[in-house]
């Protein structure tokens, strides 16, 4: 575990925290108006990828595709000159293909459960240690865990439709596609009873992770997708892909509980999408606004914990280079974080 420290004075930074949880736990503790902003790395730990493989786009396996078609993924970037929306939209091959293994991976990705980061998230909730979540995630662990957090990025429970905008439950277009390719189910189930790769499985094969690789004739030829039950439109999942925004209502209520807060944690996030980073710099901005430049050195109102770099690394005050899993629980460990200390 190594502590990245990055902002003008080092002996203000150790002063002030002796150690990462408790450094962690400083922040958690000393601000009424807790806001805190979770990525891909508070569930990589819970079985699920996160986008370190997005330059691959939809030639990863269905599990992949599931979540990074939206966890903070560069909403700018482009691939082979189409971004992942405007191809999705143009091309009914590639809805085939991410359907196909969407569907295919489907089972694994609702068996995940929530890991040590979201419960830990979770019981500084209902402590009223937070006062405001945000998730790039659209697994829904944190719902599972007990939070409720704001959607940045959509969620892949719910499709909508591009056309007429009508929103239904991701199961229940599991159930149309399950009707539409009776084969395509049956050989789903096989994956548990027969040979991986046989014919009975038409060419899928589970990988050692979960995944599953389908063979391009089986999705190419034989594999058929419902369309909006209104208007016959095309169905997307309802997450923001490459070259989409964010919805404005959405961003609006994003950015105005940013404004609101007097601290913010930033949890298994490289903070890659602009939307991300955006709340980043605006706290940093209103924060050095009112601040004094001693309390900006003691770092307390910005923290991140992640694994790796992240954009934000020059200007935050604390920042932990490890995983949430293993830190964040050791900040209900500290004292009696059950008892608001503003009471």
């Amino acid at each position: 575990m190594a502590i990245l420290l990055r902002f003008p004075s080092r002996a203000a930074f150790f002063s002030t925290f002796r150690g990462t949880s408790e450094g962690l736990g400083r922040i958690v503790t000393g601000n009424r108006k807790l806001m805190v902003l979770t990525g891909a790395g508070v569930s990589t730990e819970c079985g699920i990828p996160d986008y370190r493989r997005f330059y691959l786009h939809f030639d990863l396996s269905p599990m992949e595709l599931i979540v990074l078609a939206s966890n903070q993924l560069p909403i700018s970037s482009e691939i082979d000159g189409h971004s992942s929306l405007e191809e999705f939209v143009r091309s009914s091959r590639t809805r085939r293909r991410y359907w196909a293994r969407s569907y295919a991976g489907w089972r694994r990705f609702t068996a995940a459960q929530p890991g040590a980061a979201h419960i830990a998230l979770a019981s500084l909730e209902r402590a009223a240690r937070i006062n405001f979540v945000i998730t790039q995630n659209v697994d829904r662990l944190h719902h599972c865990a007990g939070s409720n957090p704001l959607e940045l990025h959509g969620t892949v429970y719910d499709v909508v439709c591009l056309d007429c905008g009508f929103s239904s439950c991701r199961n229940f277009f599991q159930e149309q596609v399950k009707e539409l390719n009776p084969k395509w189910a049956a050989a789903i189930e096989s994956l548990d009873y027969g040979s991986p790769g046989s014919d009975k499985s038409f060419g899928m094969k589970q990988r050692p992770d979960g995944d599953i690789e389908i063979d391009e004739k089986f999705w190419e030829e034989d594999f058929h997708i419902p369309t909006c039950k209104k208007c016959n439109g095309v169905l997307k999942p309802d997450v923001v892909f490459f070259g989409d925004n964010v919805p404005k209502d959405r961003a609006d209520k994003a950015m105005e509980a940013a404004k609101g807060c007097d601290a913010f944690l930033v949890l298994g996030s490289s903070l890659m999408t602009m939307s991300a980073y955006r709340l980043v710099r605006l706290i940093f901005t209103s924060y050095m606004s009112f601040t004094s430049k001693a309390a900006y050195e003691a770092g307390a109102a910005t923290a991140i914990v992640n694994v790796g770099v992240t954009r934000a690394d020059d200007f935050v005050g604390l920042r932990i280079n490890a995983r949430v899993g293993e830190i964040l629980p050791r900040v209900l460990d500290l004292g009696s974080l059950g008892i608001p200390a503003f009471l």
